[in-house]
């Protein structure tokens, strides 16, 4: 299909009728099923569009177009032969490309513009939905999900108060008391909210824990505080070294923990840590352990750290943004057992569920702990004698006053695929992870970065050129061997065909990252990922 052309069958369904003219003079069936000439947009601007008066069909004619070039978009990002993305250099966009300007006018551009600009934004961007796209841990394109996302922004409301938003408040704690349920926790407790994403949640675990055990820091700030440690491990997520700095805390209070050769915290190293930070005079806190670290996809054990957190009186927080998704799978839910015992939950459903960005949640055991911690009571909206329970108006939880709905596009692909469709979902990509790692494991051009196999979808791997098979271990070798995954990558990004995350970690050189959670990657698309790399680095 052509990026603009349309299967006959939905142009066809897409004409609309003039308003007032339900049917032509003449009542013939062959007038009846005349289709309107598409509009002209070349002389029709914004200000012509709803509520200006007579609107209505301009609107409905503009807004059919654009559907028509989404569906486009859609159908060639599920298209094989299609490119991932047409690169171009930052410089390159910046002076504008083939008609395509970023810069901006005093004077407003017809509605014809408008349309070509979309197109162009769509042509020049990445097809994160594409089967060949595994840069990153969030990709797929749900047509359910998009649907949602398209209704919520049609309905353009706050998630504040619920009379501003009452279906859309309902839905967000439906959806939070399932996800606390399949976390593990009692009908009697539990907490949450949607959030701008894992950092923002992860955020959301330390502020709590600290107004938790220091409920004076909201008043008197962080100079009525003794100086606190928090602790995560080495392959933890970065946001919660961002995280202290931004409160405060500093991020030199960051206690990092050894982990293990598969990435997974060691549970000795945490307590030994947590002993020598009260040794030097530091008051320990917190605790964040990882279900699905992002780069080795590791899982860190939840009820060793548990256990030690229980002794030492210390708040863990489960970062479950990459591998909260494995809770639906009835057979890779055993990967975080122990964390119905986190004091909070981090779980991204923009990831491994394939919702669209962005859809995170954190989720507090200690019920009413946000609203305490964060509560202000603006009393331009949270008043308390409105003719309805005010408990709905969620809005003082939030460190946020304006709020996206984040909550329908999931609550929608819920009621699509239900429960076990989601686990079905979980399953196929880590069956498409086992997969790349058997194929793996059986060539010589390729090395593994670790031998067993991958605990969630995320493997790990060395192109090894031809130059590079005879070198022995050392420095050398991994000096040059450093260089082969950039150059890969960028030959990727300049052919279009395939896209692939790298990166070092510790002493390892530069490797591939691989990571499974789009729905319609099959596995003649990891065949192509392996024959396509070696293509592009044969020369090295």
């Amino acid at each position: 299909m052509d990026f603009l052309q349309l299967p006959e069958r939905i142009i066809n369904n897409s004409t609309t009728t003039p308003v007032g003219k339900d049917k032509q003079q003449d009542g013939s069936p062959a007038a009846e099923e005349k289709t309107q000439t598409p509009t002209d947009f070349n002389s029709i601007y914004s200000k012509d569009l709803l509520p200006a008066f007579s609107g209505e069909e301009v609107t409905r004619g503009f807004l059919q177009e654009l559907v028509n070039i989404l569906l486009g978009y859609i159908c060639k990002s599920s298209q094989r032969s299609s490119k991932v993305l047409d690169f171009h250099h930052p410089h390159q966009l910046k002076e504008g490309l083939e008609g395509f300007s970023l810069d901006l006018s005093d004077q407003p551009e017809t509605l014809e513009q408008i349309l070509v600009d979309c197109r162009d934004t769509l042509k020049y961007g990445v097809k994160t939905g594409h089967p060949c796209f595994f840069n990153q841990l969030s990709s797929g394109l749900d047509v359910i999900g998009l649907a949602g996302e398209w209704l919520t922004s049609t309905a353009n409301t706050n998630m504040f108060t619920y009379e501003v938003s009452p279906v859309f408040i309902l839905m967000e704690e439906v959806l939070l008391r399932k996800m606390q349920s399949i976390v593990g926790w009692s009908d009697d407790e539990g907490d949450g909210i949607f959030c701008p994403g894992g950092t923002i949640s992860n955020m959301y675990s330390i502020l709590v824990a600290r107004y938790h055990f220091y409920p004076e820091v909201k008043t008197k700030g962080m100079g009525a505080l003794p100086q606190l440690a928090l602790f995560t491990s080495e392959h933890g997520h970065y946001s919660v070294k961002k995280s202290a700095a931004v409160l405060g805390m500093g991020s030199e209070n960051v206690v990092v923990v050894k982990c293990d050769e598969r990435g997974k915290m060691i549970p000795a190293e945490l307590e030994s840590s947590i002993i020598a930070a009260k040794a030097k005079g530091l008051v320990p806190f917190y605790v964040n352990a990882t279900a699905g670290t992002t780069v080795y996809g590791a899982f860190d054990p939840l009820i060793a750290i548990e256990d030690i957190c229980h002794r030492h009186a210390l708040w863990m927080h489960v970062d479950a943004a990459w591998g909260g998704g494995l809770l639906m799978s009835k057979r890779h839910r055993m990967k975080l057992q122990g964390i119905e015992r986190a004091w909070s939950v981090t779980w991204n459903p923009h990831k491994m569920m394939a919702v669209p960005l962005q859809c995170s949640v954190i989720l507090v055991k200690k019920r009413g702990l946000l609203q305490e911690c964060n509560q202000l009571g603006a009393e331009y909206l949270f008043q308390r004698d409105k003719p309805y329970d005010v408990s709905y108006d969620t809005g003082d939880k939030s460190i946020q006053c304006g709020r996206h709905v984040d909550a329908f596009k999931l609550w929608l692909m819920w009621k699509a695929k239900g429960s076990e469709g989601f686990g079905s979902q979980v399953n196929k990509c880590l069956e498409n992870a086992e997969y790349l790692y058997d194929q793996l494991q059986r060539r010589k051009d390729f090395e593994l970065v670790f031998t067993s196999k991958p605990e969630h979808s995320n493997v790990c791997f060395w192109y090894i050129p031809p130059s590079l098979r005879n070198l022995l271990p050392g420095p050398d070798r991994n000096a040059r061997l450093h260089q082969v995954a950039p150059q890969i990558k960028a030959r990727m990004m300049e052919k279009g065909t395939v896209l692939i995350g790298y990166q070092p970690l510790g002493s390892k050189v530069n490797f591939f990252r691989c990571v499974f959670s789009n729905p319609a990657t099959q596995q003649e698309d990891i065949d192509f990922l392996l024959e396509e790399i070696v293509r592009l680095g044969n020369d090295l």
